[in-house]
Formats: structure tokens, C-alpha cells, sequence
């Protein structure tokens, strides 16, 4: 069953046109990744799927549905994420805080006062559960600043998880993870496939490979290729313009 479904999108920014005529499909239950040099126009792409740009053609199909200009709480509504950035949250606040706040979006409350979810048990109960699935749960007491780079990137997976999604869009979680903690990311994204689809931006190709069901590649806007990891791996295009200019690391 395809889950998302993306049509001719387009986006310009002036004379540079960052998304190409993109076109892209993901599968329920499925690790689809996208990759592609620094420039190619990922981020951008996946705003665009988010909602928080707004294509300037083309559509997006989400279970069917034609979300090309919804905003973005209501396509999470829908059940398609994006992690979040936790750098723009409240370093005062602990794991467990930040987890039930996502949660509390999730389920359509207000933002406006944090007392009403401290009384709210059930939120933390259901935060906990979060954390234990992603082994965080020993850090839910810990404020954000305590939190190593790479605990702060499986906090952004749970808050993503939060709303328990069809779709997450995880934009570069192993940026700047060292050998340890990448492979834990692994471990961790590697488990959510079958429960959730997940559309994966990230530069180390080698987990890429292990990880993904199918993978797309993005150079200068344009998919220029699409397939298994093996048929990706093997195509002359891609070679020439990605895997054989060092970006393999």
C-alpha cells in the first residue's frame, strides 16, 4: 500500500529551483531513505511534505488524500511527523517534559499553560512508554542541557513518535553521532520498520544501505534514481554524481 504519494512537486526560491519536478512514493510499514550531496535539495523537500513550505507546483498525496496545502498540525493529525529540533525547546525542562508536551500536541491541547499537563498522570505514563522503546528512559528525569548530542537526537525520534504516525520524516538523526550512538540510532530507526513508515535523510550511505527498503536519489532538486539499496548502489548516475565523490563516509 503506498502511503505517500508525490507528484511533479516544484519549488523555486528566485532563479534556483530547489525541488525539480520530484516525484516520490512510500510504501506503509517501510524505510524509504533519500539521498544526495549537500545542496541537492532534501531539507527542502521534506519541508514541503511537513507543510511548513508550500510548493509552488505538483502535489502531495497522503493515504489518498490531497494535502498539498494543509498545514502542518493538521497533516500530523492525519499521522505524518517530522522530528523535532530540540535546540528550540526548553533546556529547562526534562526528557520526560518534552515527550509529554509533543504528546499533548498530539492530542490537540493547548500549549498555553504547562501546569494542566503536569496534572495530567496518563501523559507521563505514556511518555515513559516512549522512552523505554527508544532505551532513553533512564535520562526521563534529566533536563535537555544534561543530555549528550546524541541522546538529545533518539529525544527527537520519541517526540516524533509521540503521536504515534503513519509516516515520520527523519531529517540527518546521525549527524554528528559518533560510531557508539550512530549505531544505536540504527538499531533504533531499523525497529520501527513494519510499525511505521519512515522517509530517512541521511548522509551516511552505509546505514542507509542497511537500513532502507528502498532509496531515492536527489541531485540539484531532480530524483535521478530509485530503487533497492543493491540497484541504487550499482547505477552509473548515481555513482558519478554521489557515491563516487566522497560522500560515502
Amino acid at each position: 500500500m503506498t502511503l505517500l504519494t508525490v507528484a511533479g512537486l516544484v519549488k523555486r526560491f528566485g532563479a534556483l529551483v530547489a525541488t525539480d519536478r520530484v516525484d516520490l512514493q512510500v510504501g506503509a510499514g517501510e524505510i524509504h531513505a533519500l539521498i544526495g550531496p549537500n545542496g541537492a535539495g532534501k531539507t527542502t523537500l521534506v519541508a514541503q511534505l511537513a507543510g511548513q513550505l508550500t510548493p509552488d507546483e505538483g502535489r502531495v498525496s497522503f493515504d489518498g488524500r490531497d494535502i498539498t496545502h494543509w498545514p502542518a498540525n493538521r497533516r500530523a493529525r492525519l499521522g505524518l511527523a517530522r522530528s523535532f529540533q530540540i535546540t528550540r525547546l526548553f533546556a529547562h525542562f526534562t526528557v520526560r517534559d518534552h515527550v509529554a508536551l509533543a504528546l499533548q500536541a498530539a492530542q490537540g491541547s493547548s500549549l498555553r499553560a504547562w501546569a494542566p499537563v503536569a496534572r495530567e498522570h496518563a501523559l507521563f505514563e505514556q511518555a515513559d512508554d516512549i522512552l523505554s522503546g527508544l532505551r532513553l528512559a533512564a535520562r526521563g528525569d534529566r533536563r535537555i542541557d544534561a543530555l549528550s548530542h546524541g541522546e538529545r537526537r533518539v529525544l527527537e525520534v520519541a517526540m516524533a513518535l509521540a503521536a504515534g504516525p503513519r509516516l515520520v520524516l527523519l531529517d540527518e538523526p546521525m549527524a554528528g553521532l559518533g560510531a557508539e550512538e550512530s549505531a544505536h540510532m540504527e538499531t533504533l530507526i531499523a525497529g520501527l520498520r513494519g510499525r511505521t513508515a519512515v522517509l530517512l535523510i541521511e548522509h551516511d550511505v552505509d546505514a542507509v544501505f542497511r537500513l532502507a527498503d528502498r532509496v531515492s536519489v536527489l541531485v540539484n532538486g531532480r530524483v535521478i534514481a530509485r530503487g533497492t539499496p543493491a540497484e541504487v548502489r550499482a547505477d552509473a548516475d548515481v555513482v558519478a554524481a554521489y557515491l563516487g565523490d566522497g560522500e560515502t563516509a
